[in-house]
This record gives C-alpha cells, sequence and structure tokens, in this order.
C-alpha cells in the first residue's frame, strides 16, 4: 500500500479530507469492501479512535466517498455536455468518452459509487446532473419520435458502465475496434437505431386509428 498520507493535514483540520483520500486509495487497490475505518485511520496517519469525530462507521466513510464521486462525475458529464454545443451527436460522443475516462482515471471513486445504496428517502428524488444531460442528448437525437429518453438514457447508462467494468478488470482484447471507445461510440448507435425501428410501427398504427376514427366519423355526418 502506498505510504502515510501527510499527518500535516490532520494538524490542520483537515482530518475528514485525508480519512476520504485514504479511502479512495483504499478502495481503489482493493475495491469497496476491501478496507476498515482502521485502515483508512492508518493510511492517513491519525490514531485508529480518530476517524470517530466525523464518520459514524466504516460505511459512512464509504458513502462519503461515494457521494463525491457522483460530485465529480456530474461535472465532468455535465461539461462534455456543454462543451458539444448544440450537437446532440456530439454531446454522445463526449459524454461516452467522459465517462469511460472519469472510470478510468477515478477507480476509487468509481467503485465506490456503485456498492453504497441511496437511502429510499432521496432514491427517486435528486437526479444527478450528468445523467439529466444523457437524456437531454437523447431527447434532442430522438426528436420526434416515440421514445422515453429517460428510458434510452438508462440503456446508454447500463452500456457504459458495462463496458467500464469490463475495461477496468481487464476483461476487454486490445484488438483495433474493440477499444471501449469504439465498442460504446458502435452499441449506442445501434441502440438508437434498434430503438427507433421498435418505435416505428407504433407511430403507424397511431396514424391508421386516426385515420380510421376520421372515417368513421365522417360516415355518421352522412344523411
Amino acid at each position: 500500500m502506498a505510504k502515510t498520507l501527510r499527518r500535516q493535514g490532520y494538524h490542520h483540520g483537515n482530518l475528514r479530507e485525508a480519512l476520504v483520500a485514504a479511502a479512495r486509495r483504499l478502495i481503489a487497490a482493493r475495491g469497496p469492501a476491501g478496507f476498515t475505518l482502521s485502515e483508512a485511520a492508518r493510511l492517513a496517519g491519525v490514531s485508529a479512535a480518530a476517524p470517530y469525530r466525523h464518520f459514524a462507521d466504516r460505511d459512512a466513510l464509504l458513502a462519503e466517498v461515494a457521494r463525491r464521486g457522483f460530485a465529480e462525475f456530474d461535472r465532468r458529464l455535465s461539461a462534455a455536455w456543454r462543451g458539444a454545443g448544440h450537437d446532440a451527436g456530439a454531446a454522445f460522443l463526449r459524454m461516452g468518452e467522459a465517462y469511460l475516462a472519469f472510470a478510468r482515471e477515478e477507480p476509487g471513486y468509481y467503485a465506490a459509487m456503485f456498492a453504497v445504496r441511496p437511502p429510499a428517502k432521496r432514491r427517486g428524488a435528486r437526479k444527478q446532473t450528468g445523467f439529466v444531460a444523457l437524456e437531454h442528448a437523447v431527447a434532442q437525437v430522438t426528436a420526434g419520435g416515440t421514445l422515453d429518453p429517460r428510458r434510452v438514457a438508462y440503456q446508454v447508462w447500463a452500456l457504459s458502465h458495462g463496458l467500464a467494468t469490463l475495461a477496468a478488470a481487464g476483461q476487454l482484447p486490445s484488438a483495433a475496434g474493440l477499444q471501449p471507445a469504439a465498442l460504446l461510440r458502435d452499441g449506442v448507435g445501434a441502440l438508437l437505431r434498434g430503438a427507433a425501428a421498435a418505435g416505428r410501427p407504433a407511430r403507424a398504427r397511431s396514424r391508421a386509428a386516426k385515420g380510421g376514427r376520421r372515417a368513421a366519423a365522417a360516415q355518421r355526418r352522412k344523411p
């Protein structure tokens, strides 16, 4: 494990920050279940009792790492969305690249984010801004159709998460065309095309039904 974090931070009142940094490093090395509060304290250079000034237990520290991870994740995806201007297609590409980069560069944050279940009272109350940006991008790409942008956004998120997880585990070949970014780009394109194709029959049926109702109404008006 890496050397103990600088003890100076604790003396300046930054114990909470030092513990979060220590937990991130431990999670990145061992996974969310692979550290204890006392190990985080030791890495931060403080006594085993010191963390209890800020965290009730190990799960509370893990939850704080996850919360900060989502905040940084949201910031990066939102920045990618804004950087694409009004081009929804470019936004998809930039957000996909930002997603994979975050998972690759912040393994401690990323692992913690998906190891903590949010409290029930907050589960449906707060949307991460990064997900909202993704949903907006989907809505623009599928404008005029019958697709549910939120549903498709979750499908894109699931694909992104799967590829990021496989890449982190070294399960993706290094062959050309099988890089995570290329697979994500192709997968999202196929997903959107498939979803759009599935929506077309429904639109056709809707138009036919409307035409049938108009014809029936006209027939009833005849003397």
